[in-house]
């Protein structure tokens, strides 16, 4: 690939230099770099941490991110805050922030790994234990914290989701967990929560994956009911074909009735153990609360009705995989012949052992280095990426052009968590640039706005 570096006079605007028009061939896809201008919105002495979330605002106008990085350590246990930046003015507002904040490598509470819910003007984080918490919970940690609401509007007023219940003198509160939630995602609907799950009670299990939603029998101060959606083997002795660990899930439906996942299997041998992509089927019938909540014994247990299938086998699947629009794709990452990893789609019904090829995984990209932050654009057409820095869209519309590639930038930055607005015209994501006095880097984010008619 050919780069040219930028030089970058302080923090101003800055736009991108091109071959404009000029085709390359990258490790066996055609190319054809096409200029498109970017521009920082963010300035403050503060890092913003995009996290590659669903971090646009309903409406296209705001973007959320979170602080850390900011203040003694890279850890989301020192983030101090919850914000939004207006995406026309540059103007940030603090959504949320706690009253009290312990710092350094033991602390408390924690907040980060923000989304915008896709309908309403609020948002949702990780949250650990408030300060007044600590003496009985412990300090931040993957299996100390649980998902927090807040309104979008910056009024800091805020909501507990689920609850969190670690008595082992009795069962756990039936609709509540015993350790940790993570990376919580709205169904595209904004009725489901889904997330990566740590448990505190029972180290024996690794992390697996759950869902949320509202129901009439919800722990009293909460707004949702918890279950698991994989109760994984216990580490290490998972027999052949059963998944020891889940993660890197995320919704393939706009119903949240499928979710598609990275599972750690054990291969047929029994001894090794492979990485392959599941979905796990949630019709909306299913009774959530036929879940079993688990005890300082018992592991928590799905409810009744939840499907696993299994779609890869032996792919060495990789990265958080993400569902096009319709819901009859998926997008992951796997290595090709030569270990690099590449944006493979296959139909979210599919299978790579059907005997109809159409349900095979497809190859998309021919990097030389590994693809990273892959997102579809909304018309199921496009997946945005990065490779080596720079933003790509490559075609998935028909057989045609598929896997036609558009480098949108060609230099040396590091861009990264890259995320695409709901109209598919915008994009945003992060790059360290020297901020202040001191010029010391900090993460700020920049957006692009894709000119769709150069690149059709």
């Amino acid at each position: 690939m050919l780069k040219k570096t930028l030089a970058i006079p302080g923090i101003l605007i800055m736009a991108s230099v091109f071959l404009s028009g000029c085709d390359q061939s990258d490790s066996g896809n055609k190319t054809t770099y096409i200029p498109m201008s970017e521009k920082q919105i963010t300035f403050t002495e503060k890092n913003h941490a995009l996290d590659n979330n669903d971090n646009f605002s309903p409406d296209d106008k705001f973007l959320c991110y979170d602080t850390r990085g900011t203040v003694f350590n890279e850890d989301i246990g020192n983030c101090e805050t919850i914000e939004k930046v207006n995406i026309t003015s540059g103007k940030e507002t603090v959504l949320y922030k706690p009253k009290e904040i312990i710092h350094g490598e033991k602390a408390a509470p924690g907040v980060g790994a923000v989304s915008y819910h896709p309908i309403k003007n609020k948002v949702i984080f990780i949250h650990g234990p408030w300060v007044n918490e600590v003496k009985e919970r412990g300090y931040y940690g993957k299996p100390n914290r649980t998902g927090v609401t807040a309104q979008g509007d910056g009024s800091g007023e805020w909501h507990r989701v689920e609850m969190r219940d670690i008595a082992t003198d009795c069962p756990t509160t039936t609709g509540a967990h015993r350790g940790g939630t993570h990376r919580h995602e709205y169904s595209r609907n904004g009725v489901r929560i889904g997330f990566t799950y740590d448990d505190f009670l029972n180290h024996d299990y690794d992390r697996t994956i759950g869902y949320m939603e509202p129901n009439k029998n919800v722990p009293e101060g909460y707004t949702h009911y918890f279950a698991l959606l994989v109760k994984p083997a216990k580490k290490g002795e998972a027999k052949p074909g059963e998944i020891e660990k889940a993660q890197s899930d995320s919704w393939v439906d706009y119903e949240g009735t499928k979710r598609a996942f990275i599972g750690k299997v054990r291969a047929e041998n029994g001894v090794d153990y492979e990485n392959d992509l599941f979905v796990a089927e949630i019709p909306e019938s299913v009774d959530i609360t036929t879940a079993f909540s688990g005890n300082n014994k018992e592991y928590p247990v799905p409810p009744k009705g939840i499907k696993i299938h299994r779609l890869t086998h032996n792919m060495e699947a990789d990265g958080i995989v993400r569902g096009s629009f319709n819901g009859k794709y998926i997008a992951f990452y796997a290595p090709d012949k030569n270990g690099v990893n590449q944006i493979f789609i296959i139909p979210s019904d599919g299978n790579d052992k059907d005997q109809d090829v159409k349900k095979h995984p497809r190859q998309v990209t021919n990097f030389r280095s590994n693809a990273s932050y892959l997102r579809w654009h909304p018309s199921d057409k496009w997946i945005f990426s990065i490779n080596d820095g720079n933003i790509i869209v490559s075609y998935v519309g028909d057989d045609k052009n598929f896997g036609k590639t558009y480098f949108l930038t060609n230099d040396s930055l590091d861009r990264d968590q890259l995320v695409v607005s709901h109209s598919g015209d915008v994009v945003a994501y992060g790059i360290k640039m020297p901020t202040g006095k001191g010029k010391k880097e900090f993460k700020q984010i920049f957006v692009m706005n894709v000119d769709w008619s150069k690149i059709k």
